[in-house]
């Protein structure tokens, strides 16, 4: 298991138009964008390494909030979530830029759930 970005066929606007949204929409949607087009879009392979790499990101920071949230008791979770609302914004924009561009992208801190 590698994380370096797998080869994949070249893209076309409309397959970077859509990893683009999907990025995007990852910032306020979670993980819905994502799933959807993961779903819908199994012939484009661009697109379903981007919506499998968002999923994976929205997933993540799904269980980094619940543990931030239960880390509020002890008042460090304040800090966590803040980090990670940081970190949502940062990577989600990287995401895009990356699909725009015709790029894959592998994202960092990851957990790879779905491949």
């Amino acid at each position: 298991m590698t994380d370096f970005p797998r080869p994949i066929g070249p893209a076309d606007k409309n397959s970077q138009t859509f990893a683009v949204l999907v990025w995007i929409g990852t910032i306020f949607f979670s993980f819905v964008p994502a799933l959807i087009v993961y779903l819908l879009k199994k012939d484009d392979a661009f697109l379903q390494e981007h919506s499998k790499e968002a999923l994976n990101w929205a997933i993540t920071m799904l269980l980094l909030t619940l543990i931030g949230q239960v880390l509020t008791i002890v008042l460090i979770g304040f800090l966590l979530i803040g980090i990670m609302v940081i970190a949502q914004l940062i990577f989600c924009i990287i995401g895009a830029v990356k699909a725009s561009n015709g790029q894959p992208c592998v994202l960092p801190f990851n957990i790879r759930l779905i491949k």
